[in-house]
This record gives structure tokens, C-alpha cells and sequence, in this order.
């Protein structure tokens, strides 16, 4: 897994013999972590099935965690989604990322330059994480929500998320990668490795639809002092409505521009 431990970048089993880890505290997130866009709802066996804990060790926590609050039962089909609570924990997250609040109004300039929808994220273990968003592109269908996912490799984001990162945290997060869903990253390993020669060369990276066949994208990473989380901004546009090379020539040397912006506001700019 490389030579440095990075937040998501393990398994729970993997440190059962560490007196410090609390494997309890690791399964009740494990369940909480089991619920998707596609499957709010679930019952305690599927959960046992999506998460591989035993289903009275999920039966406990479900029970648990829905008298504080994380989780709600529905009665009727003895079945449960995620509660309020889980929701409260993600405000001081988000209220404090101090990059989102700077980047929002250059995004909300770049959208309406390009007529991109804009995005920052951040990674979230094997997926970037959307924290923010400016919807230009009322013909994207895939426009994400705020805590939305993506696969990292899968997308320009992602990407260029991983490119903008030390050469170390590099390796242990591919590394990961690798293990976590090998199909997945051979699947856009060409993807990858057609970015790290074009990051190279233009300091961008470009999906031409690698996660959904109808919206391109360009992204590029942000970067900013070692405190902070480090992070990526994109422009997506639907396929049909792009001209031929338009987010290369055109939305990718608006985005670095804004990108640079960004990291020279609010004393963003890495001394590094």
C-alpha cells in the first residue's frame, strides 16, 4: 500500500491488532457506509451481504445507531435509511473548508464564461467527493448533487487529483487502487496514463467521457498548503453541445486561470 498511510487507505480487518483502533466504532461506519444513492434503503441482511460483518454484529449496530440519531427504521418494511444525524456531521465539515469558500465566486465566473457546469472535490478513499458545485449546463444529466461520488480513475477529476499530490501519496493511493477494485483500474488505466503524459505536458487532464459517454470534462488540481485537504476543480459539459476541441483550447486555460486565482487568494498559495 506504499510507504505512507493516507486517511481511507485501509481496512478495518487489516488493523484488527492495533490496541489504538476501535474495530467497533469502524463497523458502525461500515454500515452507515453501506447505504448509496441507489440503495437508501436496507435491512439488516443486506447490509450484512454489502458490508461482510456478521448480521447479529449488524443487527446490534443498526440498532444503535438508530437510537442516536444516524439512522431511521422503517417499520412496515423492517428496513432502514440514514438519519438526520448522518447529515448534521457534513455542515462543519463543509462550513469550514476555507478553498470552497473562496472558490465559489470564481466558479460561478468561470460557469458563466464557458457555460460549463464547475465542480471542487476532494477524495473520499477509492472516490472523489463533490463539495461544491455551479450548475452552467442545463444539459448535463449527470449533474452531481453536493457528497456525491465518482471513481478517482474513472474521471478527470479524480485524476487530477491524485497528479496534483506529492510523489509518495501518488503511489500509495494508486497502490490502493490497485487492490481495491483491479477491473476498475484496469479499466482506466489508458485514461490514466494518456493524463499523466498530457498533465505533463499542458498541466491539465481530460475525460472524453470515461465516466458517462455524454459529458466530457477537464480538471485540474488545486494546490494548497500542506493543512489543507488538497483538492481539484473541473468543467463538465454535455457532448453534444461541445465544438471540436473546445474544452482543450478554450475552458482548460480559463480553468488554470481560475485555478491559479484561487490558490493566490486568502493565502491559498502553497509556499512550497
Amino acid at each position: 500500500m506504499g510507504s505512507i498511510a493516507l486517511p481511507g487507505l485501509v481496512h478495518p480487518h487489516d488493523l484488527a491488532d492495533d490496541r489504538q483502533f476501535s474495530m467497533n466504532l469502524a463497523r458502525g461506519l461500515e454500515v452507515l457506509r453501506a447505504f448509496t444513492a441507489t440503495a437508501p434503503l436496507l435491512g439488516n441482511r443486506e447490509i450484512a451481504d454489502r458490508t461482510g460483518l456478521p448480521k447479529p454484529t449488524v443487527s446490534r449496530l443498526t440498532y444503535t445507531l438508530t437510537l442516536l440519531g444516524y439512522l431511521t427504521r422503517d417499520a412496515a418494511l423492517q428496513k432502514y435509511r440514514l438519519g438526520s444525524g448522518v447529515l448534521s456531521l457534513s455542515h462543519p465539515l463543509l462550513a469550514s473548508l476555507n478553498v470552497r469558500q473562496a472558490a465559489r465566486p470564481l466558479m460561478e465566473q468561470l460557469a458563466r464564461k464557458t457555460g460549463c457546469t464547475v465542480n471542487l472535490g476532494m477524495r473520499d478513499r477509492a472516490d472523489i467527493v463533490y463539495v461544491d458545485t455551479v450548475r452552467a449546463d442545463a444539459a448535463n444529466l449527470h449533474l452531481p448533487d453536493i457528497g456525491s461520488t465518482r471513481p478517482l480513475l474513472a474521471t478527470s477529476m479524480g485524476r487530477a487529483l491524485i497528479l496534483g499530490m506529492p510523489a509518495a501519496e501518488r503511489t500509495a493511493i494508486l497502490n490502493y487502487l490497485k487492490v481495491h477494485d483491479r477491473a476498475l483500474y484496469d479499466q482506466h488505466r489508458p485514461a490514466w496514463e494518456a493524463d499523466l503524459k498530457l498533465f505533463a505536458a499542458h498541466g491539465f487532464c481530460h475525460s472524453r467521457g470515461d465516466w458517462q459517454k455524454d459529458v466530457h470534462a477537464v480538471a485540474v488540481p488545486v494546490r494548497l498548503p500542506q493543512r489543507e485537504q488538497p483538492v481539484a476543480m473541473n468543467c463538465t459539459l454535455a457532448a453534444y453541445r461541445m465544438r471540436r476541441d473546445q474544452l482543450t483550447r478554450e475552458v482548460a486555460p480559463l480553468l488554470m486561470e481560475t485555478v491559479r486565482q484561487l490558490e493566490a487568494a486568502h493565502g491559498l498559495r502553497s509556499t512550497n
